[in-house]
């Protein structure tokens, strides 16, 4: 059977052709545990979010065969202060109640910050309408992601 090469968090890993979406790929052949599969194959609830190239991307949709030779960065591929930076804010704001949907979240607000360093309210709030969250912690992404961009 063929495969195809993605870059995953700078390492490169050989998927089977024929795996359906970016997510089956990155839970069962790269070992990604962070890319949740909260609504598949809908779409709609960001918690599988992933950076492609950079952009965010829903992974339980996008179909891998589009991604060979792509680079794939999850949220463990982040560097680890960036991770801490992105954890402790979200806890000191109480943005991740129960942390289903926190590293989809974490990749689209890390996508918003390196396009735009210091989103406003609005900015931000339009920017994760795409990420879910059953816990309502709304305003306290807001307030985190704030608190990444001040470098608090």
């Amino acid at each position: 059977m063929s495969s195809l090469t993605l870059v995953v968090d700078g390492v490169s890993v050989e998927v089977p052709e024929g795996t359906p979406t970016l997510l089956d790929a990155l839970r069962d052949h790269a070992g990604v545990i962070s890319a949740k599969d909260g609504c598949s194959p809908q779409g709609q609830c960001g918690c599988c979010t992933v950076l492609v190239d950079g952009a965010p991307r829903v992974a339980c949709v996008t179909p891998v065969r589009r991604l060979a030779g792509r680079s794939i960065t999850t949220f463990d591929g982040l560097d680890v202060d960036r991770r801490r930076a992105w954890t402790a804010a979200f806890l000191a704001t109480g943005a991740s109640q129960c942390g289903f949907c926190t590293p989809g979240m974490l990749m689209s607000a890390k996508a918003l910050l390196d396009h735009n360093p210091n989103p406003s309210r609005q900015e931000i709030r339009e920017h994760m309408a795409g990420n879910l969250c059953r816990c309502g912690s709304y305003e306290e992404v807001i307030e985190a992601i704030q608190a990444v961009a001040a470098g608090k």
